[in-house]
């Protein structure tokens, strides 16, 4: 009986171990860029240009801060890129 334990106990083990290393990464947390974009730029004077910088920077960073501005805590990837002159690139 205390065998039995012990293999059910190494078998789930394993099975934990196989599921966590042959998982997709950044599959569990994938966004919707193009809703949360949409929200973020739904103020936007300019939203064409809002959406395809707010996308561009969703694709990279894999997340869009909360609300239509600021919030730029919440995802420091999107806060901290910047274009080639310097400006920041996320709406």
């Amino acid at each position: 009986m205390g065998r039995a334990r012990l293999l059910l106990a190494l078998s789930l083990v394993v099975l934990v171990l196989l599921v966590e290393t042959t998982a997709p990464r950044g599959q569990a947390h994938a966004i919707d860029c193009g809703a949360s974009c949409s929200y973020r730029c739904s103020k936007s004077g300019r939203p064409k240009m809002c959406l395809r910088a707010c996308n561009t920077c969703c694709q990279r960073c894999g997340c869009v801060p909360p609300g239509t501005s600021g919030n730029e805590d919440v995802c420091p990837c999107y806060a901290n890129m910047t274009t080639k002159n310097g400006k920041h690139k996320c709406p």
